[in-house]
């Protein structure tokens, strides 16, 4: 595969549609240097579905290379996470959900924020449209980064683990939208944690670990991407970006056992 400056990783679990759908928004970003790897473990292959078929054509059409590789047994988030990690020889890697779709900004948006920074990751926080009308000014108190991003240590035990609220329902756009902010004007801001959307710096990555823990964890599990962020984020930092153009699909979960919380499990 030819190198790139970006990998876009993404997990795919029986999620053909929405696949297709992400898949989409990535054929139209304004940044043009980053290749795709999908790592699928559904019961049927996603590379079976047409439209995502359709999909991969025209993002090869457009100069993207793609991969589609299948990572079975299943052996958990973070094993698959870990997997798709080892294949990363670009700079930066951008772990994807299979359940997002971008606005065409978001990458080089995420790319110059990293440049600027130069830190362990930057992440665009997924907005659920459905809730557009559902106001939670409680859930809505933002901190900006006025100078440099720095390392921080959030644990599930400081007052930061509260910033996790902000990401809920559609808080974000709101936020945004208040600000009046544009895509060409984008701020940073401090978080617990990112999901869906994130830019890691890989090196930076690898050298807090990684997934590498997915050994050390029951199968079923939550939170995997939220201690790699947590690491990375003590020794490297990382931020949100707003206004972010990160939308989830708000399909059907495929994580329905959370009883073993990975943050809160093992120690940072």
């Amino acid at each position: 595969m030819m190198r790139t400056e970006i990998t876009v990783l993404i997990p795919s679990y029986n999620r053909p549609s929405a696949l297709a759908v992400t898949l989409t928004g990535l054929c139209f970003q304004h940044c043009p240097d980053f290749s795709v790897i999908i790592s699928d473990q559904s019961d049927a292959s996603v590379y079976l579905d047409a439209s995502v078929q359709t999909a991969i054509r025209l993002l090869e059409k457009k100069g993207h290379q793609v991969q589609q590789l299948t990572n079975s047994p299943p052996r958990g988030l973070a094993q698959q996470r870990q997997f798709l990690l080892d294949l990363v020889e670009s700079r930066y890697c951008l772990y994807l959900d299979d359940d997002v779709l971008l606005e065409p900004f978001v990458i080089q948006n995420m790319l110059r924020a990293q440049r600027e920074e130069e830190i362990g990751f930057v992440g665009q926080a997924v907005i659920g449209l459905s809730y557009r009308n559902d106001y939670r000014p409680e859930q809505q108190a933002i901190e900006l980064w006025e100078g440099p991003v720095e390392p921080e240590l959030v644990t599930p035990l400081d007052i930061s683990w509260q910033r996790h609220a902000l990401h809920n329902a559609a808080n974000i756009l709101h936020i945004q939208e208040r600000l009046q902010l544009a895509p060409d004007a984008q701020k940073k801001y401090k978080v617990a944690w990112v999901g869906g959307c994130v830019l890691y710096d890989a090196q930076k990555l690898r050298e807090t670990g990684g997934f590498k823990f997915w050994k050390e964890v029951p199968m079923e599990h939550a939170g995997e991407d939220v201690l790699a962020q947590l690491r990375v984020m003590k020794r490297y930092g990382g931020c949100g970006l707003i206004p972010s153009g990160a939308y989830h699909q708000e399909a059907p979960t495929t994580v329905t056992n959370r009883k073993f919380d990975i943050p809160k499990e093992l120690a940072l």
